[in-house]
């Protein structure tokens, strides 16, 4: 039997919230910052073809990942969202996401009371002390200082990660966020431990079968509606979807939750010499992967501007 969850019920949610301290200036490295978000959610976060997922990127400098359509936190219906970036790039990635989700998922018409919502960071077991401290003195002041209710869920021995969840408004949600991260900021071990992005993204409810597991196909209901499509992509503009590494394929796929396959070289659509662009998953899957696609092709197409005259 699972233990209760670490919880702290916010003090006078009544009282103006106390101004956390500013955060720190000097964190230049790159962090991170893990939550969960439904597929609904995660579909807003992303936007037709890519477009909100790209603003936010653009305005804050911070770099956004998702897990892909049907890879989960382990016991949830979520997918994982990985935010990077140095320490105020992360936060105004996080603000601009909790502001659009709060809005979009929580607000009701003619409510006159600020809406509260939950939010759920996905913390290093090895960490989490950090944020508990002593008898709970730590835990109990980020609530005291962000207003919010914050609990952290059991250690299962089984995952590295607990999950650290906030409720609260808008506003108590960016405070309690930039607290727990000065605090994760400050371990040492924070980062080493953050670990690949999507190490336990599996599809929700499928067993982790490794390389000695008897299944050779992960069968669940889930993958009863993928679908797949087929683009033809003229050869020189293949290099532009795919990008320097890998970058930008490997971006679509994570944006869109698609697989994507790019066929061999000289293997083209019958009577072209277009590359065959194979993309597999949910109709909306596919739908922004293909839109992604088809703005690297557009953009790869467009003329030049032309020369300013000469004075």
């Amino acid at each position: 039997m699972a233990s209760p969850d670490v919880a702290y019920a916010s003090p006078n949610d009544g009282a103006p919230p106390s101004q956390p301290p500013p955060p720190p200036s000097d964190y230049t490295d790159t962090i991170y910052l893990k939550f969960l978000a439904s597929n609904a959610e995660a579909g807003s976060i992303i936007g037709k073809g890519g477009s909100t997922i790209s603003d936010f990127q653009s305005r804050s400098n911070a770099r956004i990942q998702l897990s892909r359509n049907y890879e989960y936190f382990p016991g949830t219906s979520d997918r994982i969202i990985m935010v990077s970036g140095t320490f105020d790039e992360v936060l105004d990635a996080t603000e601009l996401i909790l502001t659009k989700l709060v809005n979009e998922f929580y607000a009701e018409d003619g409510e006159e009371a600020e809406p509260r919502s939950k939010f759920r960071l996905i913390v290093p077991n090895s960490s989490c002390g950090g944020i508990i401290g002593k008898g709970g003195s730590m835990i109990k002041s980020l609530i005291e200082d962000s207003q919010a209710n914050i609990k952290i869920s059991p250690q299962d021995n089984s995952l590295n990660d607990r999950l650290v969840t906030v409720i609260g408004t808008l506003q108590q949600l960016v405070q309690a966020t930039n607290l727990i991260l000065s605090r994760l900021s400050e371990d040492l071990h924070y980062i080493q431990s953050m670990g690949p992005a999507f190490s336990y993204a599996l599809p929700y409810g499928v067993p982790n079968y490794g390389p000695n597991g008897g299944a050779k196909k992960l069968q669940n209901k889930k993958e009863e509606i993928s679908d797949s499509v087929t683009l033809g992509v003229a050869d020189e503009h293949i290099g532009i979807v795919v990008g320097r590494s890998g970058r930008n394929i490997s971006e679509i796929s994570q944006i869109s939750g698609a697989r994507i396959k790019i066929s061999e070289r000289g293997d083209f659509i019958d009577g072209t010499t277009n590359r065959k662009v194979t993309i597999t998953g949910s109709q909306r899957a596919i739908n922004v992967a293909e839109d992604m696609i088809m703005q690297k092709v557009a953009s790869a197409s467009s003329p030049p501007p032309p020369l300013a005259p000469e004075n």
